[in-house]
């Protein structure tokens, strides 16, 4: 069994479904790096050492954990932690659709042109966008494959848009291997 796993790619690929996905099925705890990433959630940061400890106090409080989100950067000591790293990666178009739906979502119209989150959403769509073909500057492939390069854990990639129980099914069968 690997106790900690985390998992990680684009915003939107889906890292954090997947995380609560085995979270019911594993004897894991989720932790999501959003919660240590936002003071006030998608609007103000956390300082970097704040993150840090928020997250060593939750990864050594649990025996089992599955952390979703990328902790790239702010989150480099933790990497001899992970016992399995899953990363997943979707063709941008799908994942974009994901985003701009779930931004619907969270804020209906206000997302809307005209609407008072338009600008805010267009600068996080306009972000993610450029995962694919940003270099080391932002959170993109690039700094993901950089940043595994230095793991010592084996890496699990799930490629391509395959439904939340495929995934699961993937992991389990990777863990049973």
């Amino acid at each position: 069994m690997k106790n900690n796993i985390h998992i990680l790619g684009a915003s939107g690929s889906g890292t954090s479904t997947l995380g609560e996905a085995l979270s019911d099925v594993l004897p894991h705890t989720k932790l999501d790096s959003d919660d240590y990433l936002w003071e006030t959630k998608y609007t103000e940061l956390r300082s970097a050492p704040e993150r840090r400890s928020m997250l060593k106090q939750d990864v050594t409080s649990h025996k089992n954990w599955i952390l979703s989100g990328a902790i790239c950067g702010w989150g480099d000591s933790f990497k001899d932690y992970f016992d399995l790293v899953i990363f997943l990666e979707i063709p941008k178009d799908i994942r974009l659709q994901r985003l701009k739906d779930r931004e619907f979502e969270r804020y209906g119209k206000e997302v809307l042109a005209g609407g008072s989150r338009y600008e805010e959403s267009q600068t996080f769509l306009e972000w993610a966008a450029l995962y694919d073909t940003a270099g080391m500057e932002v959170r993109s492939k690039v700094l993901h494959e950089y940043w595994m390069k230095e793991l010592s854990c084996p890496i699990l990639r799930i490629v391509g848009d395959c439904s939340v129980e495929e995934r699961v099914d993937r992991v389990l069968n990777y863990l049973e291997e």
